[in-house]
């Protein structure tokens, strides 16, 4: 064979292999098979509903099924765990709320790195917290309610869905931000803690929007604030925390998707790309409203900078309220 001949043919080939590679660092094929998210959670839970309601709607834009896998336990660290540790090729995925990089601050020992382990995708979806008290507590705003902290001669309690937990934390910053006393009570999510709040067992609670508003509506409660940087349309006369006198308490229950690190640059972007456009549609969209989530959709750019926020200002309010695992 000729000597030009081969060189020919050794570019052809060199060129058909830059090309396969190519396609599979740009994401070009990506996906070719099921992707598998797993939620850290159980099945039916606040986490798993969510996610299942997005990620139909990504699977079709995708053109590949996505399954969903529940791995609960241990505040989400099982499941987390599980995708730290999988292969970076965006088959395997993980949906958590806002607790995935709370956990760091609370858990002395971690069986991964929340931040460095994890590329992340994009954010999801966002859900206001309510500061709502129990109707025998004789404050009708927050300034009264700070008031009556701190007249109180015994100890006023607040409820939580779980230690580290948005809603806890939402409390413990309260407490910062006031120069007020309150007693942490926790519960296994917001259902038991509503029920003791309805029955007079415990005072108050900063607690998700969705479970609180059939009581609030039903006028079993008494909404004082809400935490989001604009009031709500579902509550239009409840005033923002910043209203009601409190300053920088924008809090909320946020989740997001990740994929472990070392994930192709190209295939995070693709996903993200992907969730934007399943975020925008109306399906999406009113099913989300139902849940009392705004739907987000952020680049990885700004997920990244928006965890690397949230992680230091939440290790801050967990160190100053010297928050421990259960």
């Amino acid at each position: 064979m000729p000597c030009s001949l081969l060189v020919r043919l050794a570019i052809l080939i060199s060129s058909a292999l830059y090309v396969m590679a190519y396609a599979q660092v740009s994401g070009a094929e990506y996906p070719k098979k099921p992707v598998r998210v797993i939620v850290p959670y159980s099945p039916g839970g606040p986490t798993d509903v969510l996610a299942r309601v997005f990620l139909k709607e990504l699977s079709e834009s995708l053109g590949a099924p996505i399954v969903v896998e529940n791995k609960p336990g241990a505040s989400g660290l099982i499941g987390s765990d599980a995708v730290a540790k999988a292969a970076p090729d965006g088959y395997t995925l993980l949906v958590n709320p806002s607790i995935h990089v709370i956990n760091p601050s609370v858990y002395k020992k971690m069986p991964y790195d929340a931040l460095r382990d994890f590329a992340p995708v994009s954010q999801i979806a966002d859900v206001p917290l309510v500061l709502v008290v129990k109707n025998e507590l004789p404050v009708r705003s927050v300034q009264d309610l700070i008031a009556y902290l701190k007249a109180s001669k015994g100890p006023t309690s607040f409820a939580s869905s779980g230690t580290a937990a948005a809603p806890h934390l939402a409390g413990e910053l309260f407490k910062i931000r006031t120069g007020t006393q309150l007693l942490h009570i926790p519960y296994k999510g917001s259902a038991p803690a509503l029920t003791d709040l309805l029955g007079g067992q415990v005072d108050m609670m900063i607690d998700s929007l969705p479970s609180s508003m059939p009581f609030i509506q039903s006028g079993r409660l008494r909404a004082l604030a809400v935490t989001t940087p604009r009031r709500i349309a579902a509550l239009p006369d409840v005033p923002t925390m910043a209203e009601a006198g409190v300053s920088d308490f924008h809090v909320s229950t946020w989740y997001g998707l990740w994929a472990p690190a070392r994930t192709p640059r190209a295939i995070v972007e693709k996903l993200a790309k992907h969730i934007g456009g399943a975020l925008a549609t109306s399906s999406v969209q009113v099913r989300l409203a139902s849940l009392g989530a705004l739907p987000v959709g952020s680049t990885p750019v700004a997920f990244t900078s928006f965890i690397s926020a949230e992680s230091g200002r939440w290790k801050h309010v967990v160190e100053a309220a010297g928050i421990q695992p259960e």
